[in-house]
């Protein structure tokens, strides 16, 4: 039997877990609760005894088998590993990565944010398999992003890498996003934003549409099923005056302002490829065509440019780009 190599994808609600093989196959996968209680501190010790329970009943010795474990974290992770603060799960100033590497009898352990890593684990073995250079962007509850050049986490200084979610991109907007910034991708292209931007359109339109059925209860899901039957509201609606011009309802926002942010990171970083991942993308091609248009409209200077792709591992990214970090 080959070495195997162990990921580790830490949420809020569960911690999901996965041994492969140094090549990139899957073995199995599994997953523990997030034991959020007292400050988080239960969590890695729960990840410590699952991996060794896992591992025993295959057969394997952690330290013979095992060349090491990546831990993907729902907060900015420094060089070091130092975590300053993990909303989610409670952590403040911690270092899980040594942490868990304490708890494994000195297993080499490697840590990155949640959503760097799920773009590793995309460029290693999903919808950026082949390619060095991608960003990936993760259209969830939240806006999230990664970006890998020459097949490594670019993480910047402060952590602050791949940030996507918090690119300010509409001017005129009034509510405050949890980052205490106004007008970010995440406040328009989130499955959150989505339904927010549904909500406003049918209390300030009378267009008529089968998304007012569903009233203030309408999901991201109702607005992206609606807009590929061609409903009005939900695909383009009546294009009303306002002060950018004209108005946009539905998917062309979002389509408009995700085409807006990926331009400008095509023009700083110029992957190979974007790939688009996150509950949202489960629309497929049909979100992919429609960003493809705006995304040409802002980058007029060359037709060669990153491509956009769609993200094919789902949940199961984090796990993958875990365990890539160790490799």
């Amino acid at each position: 039997m080959g070495m195997k190599c162990i990921g580790v994808d830490v949420g809020g609600t569960s911690v999901k877990l996965g041994i492969f093989e140094t090549t990139g196959e899957l073995v199995d996968k599994w997953e523990v609760t997030t034991r959020k209680e007292e400050g988080g501190r239960h969590i890695l010790a729960d990840v410590a005894a699952s991996i060794r329970e896992k591992v025993s009943s295959m057969g394997l010795d952690l330290k013979r088998d095992v060349v090491g474990a990546g831990l993907g974290v729902p907060g900015p992770v420094m060089p070091d590993g130092n975590v300053e603060v993990c909303v989610n799960l409670g952590w403040h100033n911690v270092n899980p990565q040594k942490e868990l590497s304490g708890l494994l009898d000195g297993l080499p352990v490697k840590s990155g944010n949640d959503a760097n890593v799920a773009a590793l684990g995309e460029m290693w073995q999903g919808g950026g398999k082949g390619y060095g250079d991608l960003v990936m962007i993760t259209l969830g509850t939240g806006v999230g992003g990664g970006v890998i050049l020459d097949q490594k986490i670019v993480a910047g200084r402060h952590g602050l890498g791949g940030e996507i979610g918090h690119i300010h991109v509409r001017e005129d907007e009034k509510e405050y996003c949890n980052c205490g910034g106004q007008g970010c991708v995440e406040q328009i292209c989130s499955a959150t934003g989505i339904a927010r931007e549904a909500r406003r359109k049918m209390e300030s339109t009378d267009t008529p549409s089968s998304l007012r059925a569903y009233g203030n209860a309408v999901t991201a899901k109702n607005v992206l099923d609606a807009a590929k039957e061609g409903d009005g509201l939900a695909l383009e609606g009546v294009a009303t005056e306002s002060r950018l011009g004209v108005g946009l309802e539905g998917m062309a926002v979002v389509s408009r302002y995700l085409g807006l942010a990926l331009s400008q990171i095509a023009l700083i970083i110029d992957p190979e490829i974007f790939v688009i991942g996150g509950g949202v993308s489960k629309a497929g091609q049909f979100l992919i065509d429609m960003v493809q248009k705006d995304y040409d409209h802002f980058t007029p200077i060359s037709p060669n440019k990153p491509k956009l792709g769609l993200a094919t591992l789902g949940n199961d990214a984090g796990i993958y780009g875990a365990a890539r970090l160790i490799l």
